[in-house]
């Protein structure tokens, strides 16, 4: 049977693997021996799902969003990944990966993080279980993510805001990955996307799939059937979209739609969209599809979103859309702020500028009225008031 699953050398089709200096050899294969006997081992289960039960607050709602479903001619239900503790996914592969490092004896975790929400989140685990933590933060992002700042050095966590390059989530994942050069012996990188050298992109899918998992049962309770006929989920690394297809990978019933960072539009150059616009290159570890130049170098990406803000791809998503799993749309700024006001007025939910990007490529579909629609809202939209207010200014 075809899969879109990664095979066991870490790559999904022609993308993925582990392209890594030879320092972080060893801390790597550690990993790809460990990962899989953890996360599949009973103790390490149960003490997730308790977690993710008392702590976090799961299952998060599927929610039938009724003035949305009238506008769009179809049944639209929300994931409702923002009513998360910390606001946002994140906080699922977080827990996941700090149970991990505790397990390898790791005594130190850093991050890197863009929209600042896998900062929080890493940094909420962190205090919660007693480590050290190192927050990699690009100061562009600092200066726009200013309260999750705050909130990560409430927590405990240092926030290293970092200077090189357009100073995003590219630069502050360089940063990280240097530091881990620096430390391989006790530290352990919590990377917050589907992206990096494998088994990076396996596990955080893995992490994440408690969203399909939830979405599969709630359907059967709001719809008598466990597929819906599409799901729409953002896209910038990838581990929400990530999280939401997982248990449907396979299922060719289950139409997947992803909602790239068009920022000002594919032809300015001032975009994220890097299904859209990138080439085949290495980037943080893993073979994907990249924004480049023709000399090979990495063009700075830009979006309104910071979390979006990559100019890489998960390899999971970049093998999805190369073999036309997923139908993927670029959303610019103006279009991404708007589906954000829409859904805040038809029901009462602000979403975050990522989540936005997913609403805005409804307008993309034609639908029929028997369809079924699964959207996740991936974060909320507290951390982007400024932004939304500031847009119309």
């Amino acid at each position: 049977m075809k899969t879109y699953q990664v095979n066991q050398d870490g790559y999904y089709g022609d993308f993925g693997g582990a392209y890594i200096p030879e320092i972080l050899h060893q801390c790597v294969k550690d990993l790809q021996d460990a990962y899989l006997k953890v996360l599949e081992s009973d103790d390490f289960k149960k003490e997730f799902a308790q977690l993710l039960k008392d702590y976090v607050g799961r299952p998060s709602p599927l929610y039938l969003a009724q003035r949305l479903s009238e506008k769009y001619g179809c049944r639209i239900y929300l994931k409702r990944e923002d009513l998360n503790h910390t606001g946002a996914h994140k906080i699922n592969n977080a827990i996941g990966q700090i149970l991990l490092a505790r397990r390898m004896g790791k005594t130190r975790i850093i991050a890197e993080t863009g929209a600042g929400q896998h900062g929080v989140a890493t940094a909420t685990v962190c205090a919660l279980m007693n480590m050290e933590c190192v927050v990699y933060m690009g100061k562009t992002d600092v200066a726009r993510q200013h309260v999750n700042v705050e909130k990560m050095k409430m927590l405990g966590a240092k926030v290293e805001a970092v200077t090189s390059g357009n100073m995003t989530l590219k630069d502050a994942t360089n940063e990280a990955i240097r530091d881990w050069c620096c430390h391989p012996e006790n530290t352990y990188y919590v990377i917050g996307s589907t992206v990096g050298p494998h088994p990076y992109p396996d596990m955080v899918a893995r992490l994440q799939s408690v969203i399909s998992e939830e979405i599969k049962k709630q359907l059967v309770e709001h719809e008598g059937r466990d597929y819906p006929d599409y799901l729409f989920a953002c896209v910038g690394g990838g581990s929400n979209a990530a999280g939401t297809i997982y248990h449907y990978i396979d299922d060719e019933r289950v139409k997947i739609v992803l909602a790239e960072a068009g920022g000002k539009g594919i032809e300015t150059g001032m975009s994220a969209a890097t299904i859209q616009l990138g080439r085949l290159g290495i980037i943080h570890g893993s073979k994907t599809l990249i924004i480049q130049d023709e000399d090979g170098q990495i063009t700075e990406p830009y979006s309104i979103s910071a979390g979006l803000d990559y100019p890489g791809i998960g390899p999971m998503h970049a093998n999805l859309a190369k073999q036309h799993r997923a139908s993927v749309f670029a959303i610019n700024d103006d279009e991404a702020v708007k589906a954000a006001y829409e859904l805040t007025r038809l029901e009462g939910i602000i979403p975050a500028l990522e989540s936005a990007h997913a609403l805005a490529a409804l307008d993309k579909v034609k639908f029929k009225p028997t369809d079924i629609v699964v959207l996740t809202v991936s974060g909320r939209g507290d951390k982007d008031i400024e932004t939304y207010l500031n847009y119309y200014k």
